[in-house]
């Protein structure tokens, strides 16, 4: 069997004094760019209603206003929920929560609990469903909101474990108020205050049945305008792929009604002044005489206000705009396979309650298909339903190109199409193009800014191959670029590799393996090559590449393939490298030491730590002084836990500098080692788990 692995190479950053090296000096930007003509898009193909993972990047074609694009980027993306919540690292702060959103690597979810039209038994029969699904679904970088209609966009907070989210539900335990029998919404109880029910042959009976259509007119224009806020809310906060998956019963859709506006036996037209009587002078008054909080004027001109929306035209403006945000939606229908609409205690005529009843399940059926959802409707097997929507967004490719088309400001649709046949494929509608004004100024910042954004664009770059450990993999490999000393500095590749002690993994490498490990120009034949093996009880190994002929500056590629010992197709890895122009390192090595090394030093190219053990990680170097050494925190705070530096020669006639630090006083998280060499600033990030 062949895996296709993807790794990352965890990213470093040489920042000279004063930040104001060239371009030609500098690593190379982390693998999205956002100018502004840079467009990312995500695929999601199917084919029977399965997730299909082989495909390639000749596989796809993109069309931007229907002119090709070259694909630029691409990425295939599986992402592995039920995964310990202590894996799952919650942002501290508004700003941290702003940034971790802003991740391309992370998927950004919203529930959005429509509470006007779910039933108090649908709302708490789905609870646990949906928190067993977001469980399965939720990765460690993932990001999850609860939202109502009462409501504004500003106020989500995304978490990432789903206890915290289950906290969240929590205090929605029985979220649903379609059927209560007394309105929790002041402005519902003043409008059948207003306008009570009475008896058939009382005069007033033209009003009954008014409260109730104003009530419902009113509950879905919150919901259809909470929906609107909300994906113009994410469209701002990033261009990258955003799901909502939405609990409701669907909506009606209304439209004007004149009729609700007409004038009633006992109130007049919505739009006169109230007549009432004040008991004090015994007078006719202008002033309203109902019960506090039922204001007759008021409740008229909701009355007028309410019979003129159109919640159908602003359904289809919402689905431009979630299109045009990158936004899709995930609706289910809580009451699964439902017979009627409308209570049995006040039932609809059975033709009017089909009729609606139909109507609800299209609108989210609507919803889901306008933005490359999915609706879960008009089943009982919820289950089986929220399995889908995790087997959806857990398995997409990530594509990036550079359009070519006017930087107008308009809305650009893309077309994105696979070459294999047989092949559904849902992918973002478009995208709203920057204008040039609004591309990126060229004003100098001042030091002190140009200084915190460099050192935070380092921090960034360093954890962004973190990602990468969201899921298991069979085989993991790092690689470093240094120099050897002397007169004329050679270059040279240090790789290591690491099989994967995954339990999926253990019957693949329960013999051993093999691993052979080549180097090549990105366009080339191999320059040096290495075969080593792996013995049963060992999963690592390291090795030095050092061809005959100096590497010049350049892109070059790591091929390496680990073969168990009674496997036919090895797993197969490949890494690029890039060696400068200058004698400076490129990547790193890590070692381990643990109870499960038997406390001796392992190297490791897996970035994943425990408190239990000692992180080392060893830049080659140049230098003969040890220089400083910092661990910092996600965000670029200095921590306090010392990192003990070191050089170290090899026999080989490699150099390395070295951190060490020790993980017992740290919590779960992300950190950075920060190795400084006189003006260089190197980083290096790891995760520390359970």
């Amino acid at each position: 069997m062949i895996y296709r692995v993807v790794i990352g190479i965890v990213l470093f950053t040489y920042v000279a004094s004063g930040f104001s090296r060239t371009d030609q000096d500098q690593t190379p930007r982390p693998t999205f760019r956002t100018e502004a003509n840079y467009i990312r898009v995500d695929v999601f193909p199917t084919k029977d209603g399965a997730p299909v993972s082989d495909l390639t990047q000749a596989d796809f074609e993109i069309l931007d206003q229907g002119t090709p694009q070259k694909v630029e980027q691409f990425e295939h993306v599986v992402m592995r929920g039920n995964l310990p919540q202590e894996t799952r690292i919650e942002p501290n702060t508004v700003r941290e929560m702003r940034s971790m959103v802003e991740n391309s690597r992370s998927r950004v979810f919203v529930l959005f609990l429509d509470t006007y039209h779910v039933d108090v038994a649908a709302s708490h029969r789905i609870r646990q469903p949906l928190i067993e699904a977001l469980d399965r679904m939720i990765g460690p970088d993932d990001l999850v909101g609860v939202m109502t209609p009462e409501m504004s966009p500003t106020d989500i907070a995304f978490a990432r474990k789903t206890t915290t989210i289950a906290g969240m539900l929590t205090r929605y335990w029985y979220w649903g108020e379609r059927d209560r029998l007394i309105p929790p919404d002041p402005d519902d109880e003043a409008y059948e205050t207003c306008y009570p029910q009475v008896p058939a042959f009382d005069q007033c009976a033209d009003q009954n049945g008014v409260a109730a259509e104003m009530i419902a007119r009113r509950h879905e224009k919150r919901t259809i305008d909470a929906l609107e806020d909300l994906v113009r809310f994410l469209r701002g906060v990033r261009e990258e792929r955003k799901a909502v998956i939405t609990i409701s019963n669907g909506w009606l859709e209304y439209r004007p009604n004149t009729n609700l506006a007409r004038p009633l036996a006992c109130h007049g037209a919505p739009n006169q002044a109230p007549i009432g009587f004040d008991p004090r002078t015994g007078k006719l008054t202008g002033k309203d005489s109902n019960p506090v909080g039922a204001s007759e004027a008021k409740c008229g001109i909701d009355r007028m206000n309410l019979s003129q929306i159109d919640n159908a035209d602003e359904f289809r403006r919402i689905l431009d705009e979630a299109n045009a945000a990158n936004t899709s939606f995930y609706p289910v229908d809580p009451r699964g396979l439902a017979a009627f609409d409308t209570p049995i205690s006040n039932p609809a005529p059975l033709a009017v309650d089909a009729n609606m009843l139909q109507h609800r399940i299209t609108t989210l059926r609507t919803l889901a298909e306008a933005t490359d959802g999915l609706a879960i409707v008009n089943s009982n097997d919820l289950e089986r339903g929220f399995k889908q929507i995790v087997a959806d967004l857990s398995s997409y490719y990530l594509l990036g190109y550079y359009s070519t088309t006017k930087l107008d400001g308009r809305f650009h649709s893309i077309t994105v199409r696979v070459k294999r046949p047989g092949i559904q494929v849902r992918a973002r509608r478009g995208y709203f193009a920057a204008t040039p004004t609004a591309a990126p100024s060229k004003t100098a910042p001042s030091p002190e800014a140009a200084k915190a954004e460099a050192e935070g664009a380092a921090v960034t770059a360093a954890i962004g191959p973190l990602a990468g450990y969201t899921r298991e993999v069979p085989f993991r490999a790092q690689a470093a670029v240094g120099w050897k000393p002397g007169d004329q500095p050679t270059a040279f590749v240090a790789v290591e590799g690491e099989l994967s002690a995954a339990r999926e993994f253990e019957e693949l490498w329960k013999g051993g393996a093999t691993a052979s490990i080549e180097l090549a120009a990105a366009e080339g034949p191999a320059l040096a090559s290495s075969r080593v093996t792996i013995p049963l009880g060992s999963r690592t190994f390291r090795v030095a590449l050092s061809p005959t002929q100096p590497l010049a500056p350049g892109e070059y590629i790591v091929r390496i393939g680990a073969r168990s010992t009674d496997a036919t197709l090895p797993t197969r890895d490949t890494l690029h490298l890039t060696i400068p122009s200058q004698p400076q390192a490129v990547g790193a090595i890590w070692i381990r030491r643990g109870p499960a090394t038997g406390n001796k030093e392992v190297p490791t190219a897996d970035l994943r730590f425990r408190r239990s053990e000692r992180a080392k990680v060893e830049i080659p170097t140049l230098a003969t002084d040890a220089g400083a050494a910092r661990l910092l925190d996600r965000t670029g705070k200095v921590l306090s836990v010392p990192v003990t530096t070191t050089i170290r020669s090899d026999a080989d006639g490699t150099r390395w500098a070295t951190g060490e630090v020790t993980l017992a006083p740290l919590a779960v998280g992300d950190y950075v080692i920060e190795l400084s060499e006189g003006n260089n600033r190197m980083l290096a990030a790891f995760r520390l788990i359970p």
